[in-house]
């Protein structure tokens, strides 16, 4: 972790530095998801991330090394964060997620099919989503 000191070094504790807040996997689905998204873009998800702990968790993310900043295209004003390898890495914790909180709670239709796939096969589906998201 580049900022802090570990508490231990236990792998889950390590790994909860880093993303085990409340938002950092949110933030990470939606890398997942868009690919690149833009601090405003971050702004708009449902669940109203706080601007200031919008901008630390960004911060942790980067420093470790989970997210890169990019140039934006048309805004000298903007950058773009997209995944980098080791937090593309995260995507079958994701997936493990989602398929859990299926199974004890209610979620969206239009990620039941998905999840359907991801039940389906899931090394094939983990498989192709790494594959898809390291395309860009």
């Amino acid at each position: 972790m580049a900022s802090s000191k570990k508490r231990s070094d236990c792998p889950i504790n390590t790994s909860l530095e880093i993303w085990g807040d409340k938002w950092s996997l949110l933030i990470i689905r939606d890398l997942m998801f868009k690919k690149q998204c833009t601090y405003g873009d971050f702004l708009k998800s449902k669940e109203k991330i706080a601007t200031n702990i919008l901008a630390s968790r960004l911060l942790v993310l980067e420093e470790n090394d989970l997210i890169i900043k990019l140039d934006h295209p048309e805004s000298k004003a903007k950058v773009l964060y997209q995944l980098t390898e080791k937090g593309i890495e995260l995507f079958p914790v994701l997936v493990e997620i989602s398929l859990w909180a299926e199974k004890y709670y209610e979620i969206p239709e239009e990620r039941k099919s998905l999840l359907e796939k991801a039940k389906q096969d899931k090394v094939a589906f983990i498989e192709k989503g790494i594959r898809k998201l390291k395309e860009l």
